[in-house]
């Protein structure tokens, strides 16, 4: 049985990724902050006798519960993947940098920066372990585009694609994909652009199997798109 940890996973693209995931007969260990909502989405997933959910609570910014996360998936036998989707923005509404809080701005790097690190560094061994082990970091047009107000959470997009590029180079067993889903109809969207008419965009859950063609088809390491992937792009 394939074992993945999946982050931020109590909503959005992050629970549906891991109902992708338990569809196709994986194990998984969730990740998120808010405990209540992290046992829902565990639970809705687990099936008697067959898929094995751990929802463990925690925020990725913490080394004590990257630990946790890599030991509950070494209790389930290993890991195969590991998705790193958690992620704040820094500031809700998004504002220009002009008048960007700074707190805000060190948070957003602790979260999507140097926690989705933290937790490679630390589940590395099983990775490396594992048959076909990878790593799937959520990336965003941010990282690449200027758009305004989306300054400071677009740079630790952008520092991430740069660490997923380099660690692809550094860990040629493993793959390494940096993703970029496009805009959704999530609870962060609504939070980053109050007042946005979101009706159009696609939801998580019409996101997530064309990112998981990456693991379905072991695509090479590198940055890849939703919209790409769904019309049948390498």
């Amino acid at each position: 049985m394939s074992v993945a940890i999946v982050t931020g996973a109590s909503r959005g693209l992050g629970r549906a990724l891991a109902g992708e995931l338990a569809a196709r007969g994986w194990d998984l260990v969730l990740s998120a902050r808010g405990a209540a909502a992290l046992e829902e989405a565990a639970a809705a997933l687990e099936r008697p006798g067959g898929v094995h959910v751990v929802p463990v609570a925690g925020d990725v910014s913490s080394g004590e519960h990257r630990a946790a996360l890599v030991t509950a998936a070494r209790g389930l036998g290993g890991l195969d993947l590991l998705v790193n989707n958690a992620g704040v923005l820094g500031a809700e509404p998004l504002v220009p940098l002009a008048v960007h809080p700074l707190d805000g701005l060190r948070e957003a790097f602790e979260v999507n920066v140097v926690g989705a690190l933290g937790l490679v560094q630390e589940a590395l061994p099983l990775l490396r372990a594992a048959e076909a082990g990878a790593v799937l970091n959520i990336s965003s047009d941010a990282a690449v585009v200027a758009y305004a107000t989306w300054g400071a959470y677009g740079a630790t997009k952008a520092a991430g694609d740069l660490l997923s590029g380099v660690l692809a180079v550094e860990e040629p067993g493993l793959r390494v994909w940096w993703a970029d889903p496009g805009s959704m109809r999530t609870r962060m969207m609504a939070a980053a652009e109050p007042g946005e008419d979101l009706t159009a965009l696609a939801t998580p859950e019409e996101v997530a199997p064309a990112l998981l063609r990456l693991v379905a088809e072991g695509l090479p390491s590198g940055r890849y798109t939703a919209d790409a992937l769904s019309a049948g792009a390498g």
